[in-house]
């Protein structure tokens, strides 16, 4: 969850099922204690204030500056998160939690060996929270997952999650080719 539009998308469909459990995961980046990240809600650390035009919770300091974020996927670090969905959590109607970086390139490993799929990364949050809550569940319970996008865009921030060195040489050469041919 970041501002919050895909989250939406696929919540509003279960909103009038009680018995669904909603869960949204934010960018926990390099984790709570780091100051890295992007999860308003999930860690705790959003306050509300009003900025660009709209109230909702943000990370801000005391002066109510809005704080600088961090998250691996570009489309979640942002400082503020849906007033709708800041409304659910209060409500106690979607359950917030945190996916650190670590998780996500976890995450991303597993789908792309298991399901031949590179997920975008802002996605691939929601199943790093996903696979963590799976392991408290039973067999006959239901998860869905929400993949909004492709991992194609990201792959440049995925080839430094990975620590790919394969990747780096790759880039170092086409780099020089193409330094060849501006002269």
């Amino acid at each position: 969850v970041g501002g919050g539009s895909n989250a939406l998308g696929v919540f509003q469909a279960f909103f009038p099922h009680d018995e669904v459990k909603l869960v949204g995961v934010e960018a926990g980046g390099q984790g709570k204690e780091s100051g890295q990240h992007a999860a308003r809600i999930a860690y705790g650390e959003g306050k509300s204030g009003i900025a660009q035009g709209y109230k909702t919770m943000f990370l801000q300091n005391g002066d109510g500056q809005m704080n600088d974020t961090y998250s691996i996927a570009a489309g979640l670090d942002y400082v503020g998160v849906s007033p709708i969905l800041a409304d659910l959590s209060e409500k106690g109607r979607v359950r917030f939690t945190a996916a650190t970086d670590a998780e996500v390139v976890e995450a991303l490993q597993l789908v792309m060996k298991t399901e031949g799929l590179i997920p975008a990364l802002e996605s691939t949050h929601a199943f790093a929270g996903a696979f963590r809550d799976i392991a408290e569940t039973s067999k006959s319970d239901i998860f869905i997952i929400n993949m909004s996008g492709r991992g194609d865009k990201d792959i440049f921030n995925i080839a430094e999650g990975l620590q790919d060195e394969e990747w780096k040489a790759f880039i170092k050469r086409k780099s020089s080719g193409l330094e060849d041919q501006s002269c």
